[in-house]
């Protein structure tokens, strides 16, 4: 087990089909204890509940700085440490430049952007006093290309400043043993496609992907499991990219 006696947050995760809970239940089969932050309590805890007592759910709007600092407060309280943070909260918007609004831009730039730097901010004065830490922040594949399948402009720019801070955390966090990575996913078949692709469009972006298929949950899961695990220890400040292939540079 590649997480023994670990805790870790993953936000963005009350979502039975998503990434988040893919992460969470990967964690848990590796021995982490889980705490899982979601926009709704009930929600989060029932998703928790789904993976095993030992995890727990917690509402936070990661956009809420002072709320970000106080669930960290509450999860060290109740699990009295934390290894890992995977900042995967992310809302995606596929509107063009002139279609999208400034309601748009704020919200998907504040969930993404705003919310990985704050949930960094809330959890690295404890890692600080451990010497040791893991964040994966969840950036895109419209961040490497400049727009993705069904992501706007906006979203492009929100995961590209995903993909920058954790670079930018690596350099400044390495002297105090903390590790920051990124991931940048490809599309992948989750609830977030559902009424935005058509499945002729899912066979399009398939046919067009090396590995000949759209990506799973389980496949960034996975890739969350390495940079929050040891077996990721001399690895930080990078873009690690899951897309089958789609966008090899």
């Amino acid at each position: 087990m590649l997480l023994k006696d670990k805790v870790a947050i993953v936000t963005g995760c009350a979502s039975m089909k998503g990434i988040g809970f893919a992460t969470a239940k990967l964690f848990s089969a590796h021995g982490a204890r889980v705490a899982m932050i979601d926009l709704n309590e009930d929600a989060a805890g029932t998703a928790a509940a789904m993976i095993g007592k030992q995890h727990r759910g917690f509402a936070c709007d990661v956009r809420d700085a002072a709320r970000c600092e106080q669930v960290v407060e509450e999860i060290l309280e109740m699990f009295g440490a934390v290894d890992i943070l995977v900042n995967n909260a992310g809302i995606s918007q596929p509107d063009r430049l002139m279609d999208s609004t400034m309601n748009d831009y704020n919200l998907v730039m504040d969930v993404s952007a705003r919310g990985t730097f704050n949930m960094s901010r809330a959890i690295v004065p404890h890692f600080r006093t451990r010497k040791s830490g893991a964040i994966v922040c969840m950036g895109s594949l419209a961040a490497q290309r400049g727009g993705g399948v069904l992501g706007g402009p906006h979203y492009a720019a929100a995961k590209g400043a995903v993909q920058a801070l954790a670079k930018s955390m690596a350099r400044e966090l390495a002297p105090d043993g903390i590790r920051a990575n990124a991931i940048a996913p490809g599309l992948i078949d989750t609830e977030l496609l559902l009424g935005k692709i058509t499945d002729e469009g899912k066979q399009a972006v398939a046919a067009s992907t090396p590995l000949g298929r759209l990506g799973t949950a389980q496949d960034v899961a996975n890739v969350c499991l390495f940079l929050a695990s040891d077996l990721s220890g001399y690895v930080t400040g990078v873009v690690l990219d899951v897309n089958g292939g789609y966008h090899i540079h």
